[in-house]
């Protein structure tokens, strides 16, 4: 048994209020008597409150005060903790607030040496929050809420490019967010189809007394998988994309919408992409050419060619172009 699951166990045993000897705790766990005690001492080190004594009536008991078990996380995980938290704060996550609320529990538990070597561990990383509409996360939540209940909302939605906004009923099936935005995947009444809405679009929200019933296993990802499979022009044959670059340009061309749902293989310097031959042939060469000589196509040889064409193409357009 791992060394936190002896300790948990250990701890379990002295909860029951019993006055336990050591050897008695290592017969249990199948450990040494040395053991028992440097767990003792790790125990203690974690705050929680042990007594040793020794003596023919001695044994190894805990305090009454100590009602709930603490949270055995190494360091790693502590600051694996506290990072989680800053990205789901940058990321605008509903809950931030309560999730704050419960990683200051974990910390109220630890020792003024943890505490600071947990500050040390993490300040030196830090998430930079896109600008967002305050009404985001109110929305969120009554979106997920209203998900849950299983009740249609009316919106007011404004389009990209539209200067006012559309009222439309929706029913909400699930929260996603991707590039840096929420979005809500909803069945549209209006258009009696499944659509996704940005959340900082949404300009009012109120519930209806519609309800509705979502379907079964639902995930909004696997939906924004389907909807970019779709974007596919054939099951076939499928083709190996082997494309170079400096590391941020590679960057820009794997965060792609589509293109990035294909990518099998990334290094500094490549990234592999395995597509089928038609939606190549259709949407890459213009995308690859709005990226200069900032990448090189090393495979296939059809799409280097395509690209070279293309180049051309548009060299003797302006070659023709008279002064």
């Amino acid at each position: 048994m791992a060394k936190w699951d002896n300790m948990l166990s250990m701890l379990w045993m002295l909860r029951s209020g019993r006055k336990l000897t050591a050897s008695q705790i290592a017969d249990s766990l199948e450990i040494s008597v040395r053991t028992v005690y440097r767990y003792t001492d790790a125990l203690c080190a974690s705050g929680v409150p042990l007594i040793a004594e020794s003596g023919h009536d001695g044994g190894i008991f805990i305090l009454e005060s100590f009602k709930e078990t603490p949270l055995f996380f190494n360091p790693i995980e502590l600051k694996a903790l506290v990072d989680a938290f800053k990205f789901a704060h940058g990321a605008g996550y509903p809950y931030t607030d309560e999730l704050e609320g419960a990683l200051k529990k974990v910390e109220s538990g630890l020792h003024e040496e943890q505490r600071h070597d947990l500050s040390r561990q993490t300040s030196g990383l830090d998430v930079i929050s896109p600008a967002r509409p305050p009404s985001v996360v109110p929305l969120l939540r009554d979106l997920e809420q209203a998900e849950k209940d299983g009740r249609t909302v009316r919106i007011a939605y404004r389009k990209e490019i539209a200067e006012q906004a559309g009222e439309r009923e929706i029913d909400p099936y699930g929260l996603a967010y991707d590039r840096n935005e929420w979005y809500v995947v909803a069945f549209c009444h209006r258009s009696q189809t499944m659509r996704t809405f940005r959340v900082d679009r949404i300009i009012r929200l109120e519930l209806t007394e519609a309800r509705f019933d979502k379907p079964k296993h639902f995930s909004a990802s696997a939906y924004f998988r389907d909807r970019s499979e779709r974007g596919r022009e054939a099951e076939g044959p499928l083709t190996v994309i082997r494309i170079e670059g400096d590391s941020d340009t590679l960057n820009a061309v794997c965060g792609h919408w589509h293109l990035r749902h294909y990518l099998t293989e990334r290094t500094d310097g490549e990234a592999r992409f395995l597509l089928d031959v038609p939606t190549m042939n259709k949407y890459l060469p213009m995308y690859m050419l709005t990226f200069g000589t900032a990448i090189r196509i090393r495979e296939p040889l059809e799409l280097k060619r395509r690209i070279q064409e293309m180049a051309r193409g548009i060299a003797k357009h302006y070659e023709d172009d008279p002064d």
